[in-house]
C-alpha cells in the first residue's frame, strides 16, 4: 500500500531521524531507523550531502483580476525565471489557459509569460522585480495536494543547507538531524558537501528532470577520489547529489565543476562514482527509477519498493527513507 506522509513527522512526536528507513542490499532488506544509518555504514565511507536551502518559492499572483498561485521554479542566466502557475488552493496541477504575453501581477511587480519552458506546464517569465528579495517576505513552501496543512519554510530545510536556491527541499536530506551527523563523523563516516538548486518536480510526471544549477567544490571532488582509490563506499543523499557528482565524473574519477547539468542517468549512462544512494520514496516516474537502476541495479530497486509498498512506508518529502547499498 502507498501513503503519502500528509505533515512532518514532528508534527506527529516522530523526530527527524527516526523516521523508518528500509536497507536494502543483495542479500536482503533490513527494517530500521534512519538514526541507525551508521550500523550499516562503515569507517572510510563517505557519504555526500546537497547544502543548497529551500526557497518559499510560491506565491499569490492575480491575473486578470484572478487569484492563482505563482511556483519560481529556476533563475535562467539571463535574469529571467522558470515558473508555474497554479490554480489557488490545493491544485493538482498546472492552469491550462496560459499563453505568451500574459501578465501576472505580483506582490510587489508584474511577470510576463515569455514562452512555454516544458510543454503543458513550465514557463519562462520576465520579471519586474527582485525574486528572491519578494519570495523572503512573501513567499511559502511550494507544496502539493497531499500535504493539506501549511507548514513554515523551516520545516523544508534539511540540517545542510547553506546556499538558498532549490524551489523544493532536496528531501532525502531530511531525516539528518545534527546529532546524526555527529554520530557518522564519530564513527570514522566522511560528509562532504555539493550544491545543486532543484527546479519544481518533474519526475512525478514521467519526464526528464530538468537542467539544474550545480557546484561541486574540489574539496568534495578530492574526497570521492581518496574514497574509491581506498576502496570504500560513496554514498550520495539524493538523486540531487547523484546528478551532481556524475555530471563532473570521467573514467571513474570526479573533477571540481559547476555550471548547469542536464544528465540522465540510466541504462546508457550508468553511474560512474556513486555506489550508495540515500533517497525518499516518491511516485515511481521514469527519470527517478532510471537513476536508481542507474545506481542500484533494476532487482534491487524492484525489491526495495515492493518492500516498502508491502511495509506502508511514508512516501513524498515528510515520509521515510530508503538506504540502497548494491555492493554489499
Amino acid at each position: 500500500m502507498i501513503t503519502s506522509a500528509i505533515e512532518p513527522p514532528e508534527a506527529h512526536g516522530v523526530a527527524r531521524d527516526e523516521v523508518r528507513m528500509l536497507v536494502a542490499t543483495p542479500r536482503g532488506v533490513t527494517h530500521a531507523r534512519f538514526a541507525d544509518l551508521p550500523r550499516f555504514l562503515e569507517p572510510g565511507d563517505l557519504v555526500v550531502v546537497n547544502n543548497s536551502g529551500t526557497l518559499a518559492a510560491a506565491v499569490t499572483g492575480h491575473r486578470d483580476g484572478s487569484e492563482l498561485t505563482v511556483h519560481f521554479s529556476t533563475r535562467l542566466d539571463d535574469g529571467s525565471w522558470v515558473v508555474e502557475l497554479r490554480p489557488p488552493g490545493p491544485a493538482t496541477g498546472p492552469v491550462s489557459d496560459t499563453r505568451a504575453g500574459q501578465k501576472v501581477d505580483l506582490p510587489d511587480g508584474v511577470l510576463v509569460l515569455v514562452e512555454e519552458y516544458v510543454l503543458g506546464r513550465l514557463w519562462r517569465a520576465a520579471v519586474s522585480v527582485d525574486v528572491p528579495a519578494m519570495l523572503a517576505r512573501y513567499g511559502r513552501p511550494i507544496k502539493y495536494a497531499y500535504v493539506p496543512g501549511d507548514w513554515p519554510i523551516e520545516d523544508y530545510q534539511t540540517v545542510f543547507a547553506r546556499h538558498p536556491g532549490s524551489a523544493e527541499m532536496p528531501s532525502a536530506g531530511r531525516p539528518f538531524s545534527a546529532e546524526l551527523v555527529t554520530d557518522l563523523v564519530s564513527a570514522g563516516v566522511s560528509v562532504a558537501p555539493i550544491t545543486l538548486h532543484t527546479g519544481v518536480s518533474s519526475i512525478e510526471e514521467g519526464k526528464a528532470p530538468l537542467p539544474e544549477r550545480f557546484h561541486v567544490p574540489e574539496s568534495t571532488a578530492r574526497m570521492v577520489n581518496l574514497t574509491r582509490d581506498a576502496g570504500r563506499r560513496v554514498v550520495a543523499v539524493g538523486t540531487t547529489v547523484t546528478r551532481a557528482l556524475e555530471s563532473v565524473a570521467c573514467n571513474g574519477i570526479v573533477r571540481p565543476g559547476a555550471g548547469w547539468t542536464d544528465l540522465v542517468l540510466g541504462p546508457d549512462r550508468p553511474a560512474r562514482v556513486v555506489t550508495g544512494l540515500i533517497t525518499g520514496w516518491h511516485e515511481p516516474g521514469a527519470s527517478h527509477l532510471l537513476l536508481l537502476r542507474a545506481v542500484a541495479g533494476d532487482r534491487l530497486v524492484a525489491d526495495a519498493y515492493r518492500a516498502a509498498a508491502a511495509g506502508g512506508y511514508l512516501w513524498h518529502e515528510f515520509g521515510d527513507s530508503c538506504l540502497l547499498l548494491p555492493g554489499d
